[in-house]
């Protein structure tokens, strides 16, 4: 393999899976995109994760199928940001935490750092709430105790990585198939209008007009991008062995790319599908004020008239937070490692992360339970609002800088989209935060 040696200073992004997954140098396209299929998936879960949930919920239940259009744009968004972040880490083989740490001077570092940790750690607290939130439902276990057994997905993610992270990669899309599973057997029984649906991804002027549908409409786009994402997969892309040569990078970009894409489709279909479920069982009935997860858990088996739907609903969640909490304590080793160059060994690093999100959480389900588990999650999407801009706009602006990207600087539209992309995320941003705050009339 042809690698540039590296100094201290420029030590591979999460280096026990570095260049650990082989890819064929010759070969059909397909046997090649399996190859590179896998990195995309992980970055997949935080589309689909519990904080999503809610606003799904909300969407479906008060205003019908309409805010379908608002998925789909955000998704694209999506997948033109995650596209940047293969770009990234393939062409400068550093990921976004290096790329900052190389460009900014170490105070500033130091502060997207904080910044980014107290995001992953807010987006973690909600996944734990989530799976916790699910085992109560399923197991009647109580949400204290809930949160306190998903410190196992640390273990879990250790056992995973020393086998080879060919292994996370098989447990996560395992997880989202189940999680996909779910949510066709509950369209299925829910019977929506085919032709609402196909209607409701056409975007109509109402969203604008009416300030209610705004708001969630908001709240949908504004959390569509998590900031710890954008490190993950400019780090994991990187587990491919691919040619480090100018052919080699482009094809690996390419494939990096078709891979994240097809990913993304399935959170399309999960976030399109929750919203969907909503609309066909709640806002059809009349019940236009569901947007909590226990709310929807205890109306979908009578409403449905179907045993197994609340039970599918539920499982669904747990597979959705679980993952959530997989790849998110692996993000927060990308982070430290990225913008600190500090190497604490796996183990204690993951501790460290799981122990951040679930002091809050162990606090405040032990004080308040159910109610104060919602407010939690609210503040969750919050601070990551207040985070997202700090991690888009430096992608962004480093994909579009020549002189750090070289041949593989982004074209000029793929620029023009982003920047647009990068400046609709933090207008909305702003917004839901002054909504938030009560700073707007």
């Amino acid at each position: 393999m042809d690698q540039v040696s590296l100094t201290a200073e420029q030590q591979p992004s999460l280096p026990e899976s570095h260049s650990s997954v082989p890819v064929p140098k010759s070969g059909s396209f397909w046997r090649k995109l399996f190859a590179f299929s896998g990195p995309g998936y992980l970055v997949a879960v935080g589309y689909m994760d519990p904080g999503n949930w809610a606003t799904d919920l909300a969407g479906g239940s008060q205003f019908g199928y309409t805010l379908l259009s608002v998925i789909l744009v955000s998704n694209l968004m999506a997948i033109l940001l995650q596209s940047l972040c293969a770009r990234l880490g393939i062409a400068t083989g550093r990921d976004l935490a290096q790329a900052c740490r190389d460009h900014y001077s170490r105070p500033v570092s130091f502060v997207l750092w904080v910044l980014c940790e107290v995001a992953i750690c807010a987006c973690d607290l909600a996944e734990v709430i989530g799976s916790a939130i699910a085992l109560n439902l399923l197991f009647g276990i109580p949400l204290f105790w809930g949160v306190c057994i998903t410190v196992v997905d640390v273990l879990l993610i250790l056992l995973l990585q020393q086998r080879g992270f060919r292994y996370i990669e098989a447990f996560v899309i395992a997880l989202i198939f189940i999680i996909g599973g779910c949510f066709l057997a509950e369209i299925i029984f829910s019977r929506p209008s085919v032709s609402a649906i196909m209607g409701g991804f056409l975007p109509k002027a109402e969203i604008i007009q009416n300030p209610e549908m705004l708001f969630v409409a908001i709240g949908i786009l504004g959390a569509t991008v998590m900031p710890h994402n954008l490190y993950l997969h400019s780090s994991i892309v990187q587990t491919r062995q691919y040619d480090r040569s100018p052919q080699g990078k482009r094809e690996a970009i390419k494939f990096a790319t078709i891979d994240s894409t097809v990913a993304l489709m399935f959170a399309l279909f999960i976030n399109a599908a929750i919203l969907i479920v909503a609309a066909a069982t709640f806002h059809t009935a009349g019940k236009h004020d569901v947007a909590e997860i226990q709310d929807a858990y205890k109306l979908l088996s009578p409403m449905l008239g179907v045993t197994v739907a609340s039970t599918l609903f539920a499982v669904a969640l747990l597979a959705s937070g679980q993952n959530s909490t997989l790849t998110g304590t692996l993000a927060g080793q990308i982070v430290m490692e990225g913008f600190l160059n500090i190497r604490l060994p796996s183990w204690l690093r993951r501790l460290i992360t799981r122990a951040i999100a679930i002091v809050p959480a162990l606090i405040v389900t032990a004080i308040y339970g159910e109610s104060g588990t919602a407010k939690l999650l609210v503040i969750s999407q919050v601070v990551l609002s207040l985070q997202l801009s700090f991690a888009v706009i430096p992608l962004v602006m480093f994909t579009s800088n020549k002189a750090k990207m070289g041949e593989f600087v982004s074209p000029r539209w793929i620029q023009f989209l982003a920047w647009t992309t990068a400046s609709i995320i933090v207008v909305l941003n702003v917004k839901f935060l002054a909504d938030f705050f009560g700073l707007t009339a």
